[in-house]
């Protein structure tokens, strides 16, 4: 399943932030697989991240957890979207 990752650096932890992602480079657990990440400059950015296991995803997260701020949600592609829409019965 893939998730679109949305996050916020509140300005009182953007040195941290910025310090952390330098040393670590941000890269996802074992079991999730990062399609993408853009950084906005406004101090937030996405990130589309791919697994099937939930837990790997929340266990990322939490390590950045007590500098930024998620929201996060599944998605799907427009394939499968519009296979969905399309067997509605209107």
């Amino acid at each position: 399943m893939k998730f679109i990752v949305k996050w916020n650096i509140p300005k009182g932890s953007v040195v941290d932030a910025e310090q952390r992602f330098v040393k670590t480079g941000g890269a996802p657990p074992a079991g999730v697989t990062m399609i993408g990440r853009w950084h906005g400059m406004s101090g937030g950015g996405v990130l589309i991240a791919e697994t099937s296991d939930a837990k790997a995803l929340y266990s990322w997260l939490g390590f950045w957890n007590d500098l930024l701020e998620f929201e996060t949600t599944p998605c799907v592609e427009d394939a499968d979207a519009g296979a969905v829409l399309a067997a509605l019965k209107r």
